[in-house]
């Protein structure tokens, strides 16, 4: 049987397409050319009866003739005006795991195949309902933890991000054409005018790709969010300052040292950017083993953090200690922050070339411009116009490069050559955002990523 992508042509897949567990809804999906045959069997329907598109039925759902499984609503969606752009149905059921378990068992036996993970949204792709940056937006979509997320992800699953990327191709495809027309005809002299025109585009192309680069980066650190890692000696206040942060007590706060021995993560929104705020084990020599691991944990934690405090005690003024865990960060994406300020009123943070805030966790002293701060710094206020993942970024970042490589060209002997294909892998690049050039090698890992049934 012919293939295209990664499934057989003529499968039809079934997949439960809401989320495990008890609701008042369940849905059970079938797509591919004998999802209406075994729709039909399921709702103990002969092949001649008609089913209009989009068309609400109330059916009743049997595994055999005289034993029915539940009721709900049927639709029906034709190819190729479908998500998938096959025949799919939809039967919506009384949100039961046992239901829909028996639903999807009787299925398989009717001649459907289990869905594989995102399979739906894959065959959305192959079929050409969406592309992929509009399919990998459906899976941002579904995972959104704000509103910011959700909106940037809706605005890719528009056709938004793709529209951007599809024009800019476009330009550098009719660049490309110029290019080659010198090359077609190398034995004439096309003069000056010519390599004028060319510069112009390509300078115009870089200022393009630049711009998309650039919020594409936002919209990438908006959908993966942001890590703030809280580190200082014990009992400087960082427990304290994780409750203060989340609006509730997470973290166990005593004058004991050692009282947090392993990692404490909050997850809160600013500025319409999640964050992932982590208290770590006081930074010390320890005797004791489970502090000793906790400790080691929070060291390893260090390099995946957008942001690193460093909580020091005001009350305490400059300790040995704190220059020697200074020592030891990058102070490029460090701040500052002396605590219990309520303590000692008339405290001034030292000069260190690093930004430092005084703040009381305790008494919630100096915590909004705290998160003023970290706004800034995280670019929260930054509202992305779509949904980007790394993959974007690096395919981006790949053909600026290309297109770098293009206008050096233009000073070269073989100036036409050089373009031409500086030109052409660009293009490809940006192609693969899409899937508009061969994407077989990276479908697998995109799709399962997503969950079964979409």
């Amino acid at each position: 049987m012919a293939r295209r992508g990664r499934y057989q042509l003529g499968d039809t897949i079934v997949a439960i397409a809401t989320p495990p567990g008890e609701g008042g809804i369940g849905i059970l999906r079938l797509s591919g050319p004998s999802a209406l045959a075994i729709a039909n069997a399921l709702c103990g329907l002969t092949d001649g009866q008609r089913w209009r598109a989009r068309h609400a039925y109330l059916r009743q759902f049997l595994q055999t003739a005289d034993e029915r499984i539940d009721h709900g609503i049927a639709l029906y969606f034709p190819a190729p005006h479908s998500y998938t752009g096959e025949d799919v149905v939809e039967l919506q059921g009384h949100g039961s795991p046992v239901i829909l378990g028996i639903l999807l068992e009787h299925a398989v036996r009717l001649g459907a195949r289990p869905a594989r993970a995102g399979e739906f949204s894959e065959r959305a792709f192959l079929n050409g309902r969406l592309d992929l940056a509009q399919a990998e937006a459906v899976a941002d979509l579904i995972h959104a933890r704000s509103q910011s997320q959700a909106r940037a992800a809706i605005a890719s699953l528009e056709g938004r991000f793709s529209a951007a990327i599809n024009s800019l191709r476009a330009a550098i495809l009719s660049a490309l054409a110029l290019a080659e027309a010198g090359l077609d005809f190398s034995e004439e002299d096309l003069g000056e005018e010519h390599q004028q025109a060319l510069s112009a585009q390509v300078e115009e192309l870089q200022t393009c790709l630049t711009a998309i680069l650039e919020q594409s980066r936002a919209g990438a650190r908006l959908a993966r969010g942001a890590r703030i890692l809280l580190i200082g000696r014990p009992n400087v206040g960082k427990s304290s300052l994780l409750n203060a942060l989340a609006g509730r007590d997470s973290a166990i706060v005593t004058p004991i040292p050692g009282t947090t021995r392993d990692i404490l993560r909050e997850e809160l929104e600013l500025g319409g950017l999640p964050l992932e705020l982590l208290d770590t084990a006081g930074l010390r020599d320890s005797t004791d083993p489970v502090e000793q691991e906790g400790i080691r944990r929070s060291r390893a934690l260090l390099d995946s953090a957008e942001e690193i405090l460093l909580l020091l005690d005001a009350s305490q003024g400059w300790q040995e200690e704190d220059a020697q865990l200074l020592a030891g960060l990058d102070a490029q994406r460090c701040t500052l922050l002396w605590n219990k300020i309520d303590l000692c009123p008339e405290f001034v943070a030292p000069d260190s070339g690093i930004p430092a805030l005084c703040i009381s966790a305790s008494v919630g002293a100096g915590l909004e411009e705290l998160r003023a701060h970290l706004q800034q710094r995280l670019g929260g206020n930054e509202h992305s116009g779509w949904a980007a993942r790394q993959r974007h970024l690096l395919a981006l970042e790949a053909a600026l490069s290309h297109l770098h490589e293009a206008a050096d060209s233009l000073h070269h002997p073989a100036a036409e050559e050089l373009l031409a294909q500086g030109l052409r892998e660009a293009a490809d690049a940006l192609g693969q955002i899409t899937g508009v050039v061969d994407v077989e090698e990276i479908l697998g890992e995109i799709f399962s990523r997503f969950c079964i049934g979409k």
